[in-house]
């Protein structure tokens, strides 16, 4: 399985009501189902700070709309230091392309995260 990024519009309860198709020319890849917890969700992740992306070793991980500006900032922190969260010691994948597939994946959540910005829409990885 593969993780998915996708924005939605949140419903009274603040849980996704609808989930908005990916635009022509985008891609909603987010990353493998183990990079819940060996990238997004990983120790090297808890020590940059980051609050949003562990949250993806546990479950999905909704960012509301009023709360996107921050996972932007979030993003922009993983994005300065991929090779900090990069594994160095997994046995599928080496250095580099650890280092390649996050910055591609992040890219999309990136993108994803400012199109819902100029909407008002809340971004899911699930």
């Amino acid at each position: 399985m593969t993780l998915s990024v996708d924005l939605y519009i949140p419903g009274p309860d603040g849980s996704y009501e609808e989930i908005l198709d990916v635009p022509e020319g985008c891609s909603d890849l987010a990353g493998f189902e183990r990079w819940r917890t060996v990238v997004w969700g990983s120790d090297a992740m808890r020590a940059l700070g980051a609050r949003y992306f562990p949250v993806l070793a546990a479950d999905n991980l909704l960012v509301p709309p009023d709360e996107v500006p921050a996972f932007r900032r979030e993003c922009a922190l993983v994005r300065r230091n991929i090779p900090l969260v990069a594994p160095e010691d997994d046995r599928n994948w080496t250095y580099e392309q650890f280092v390649d597939g996050i910055s591609y994946r992040l890219g999309n959540i990136e993108d994803a995260a400012l199109r819902a910005e100029r909407i008002g829409a809340g971004v899911m990885i699930w």
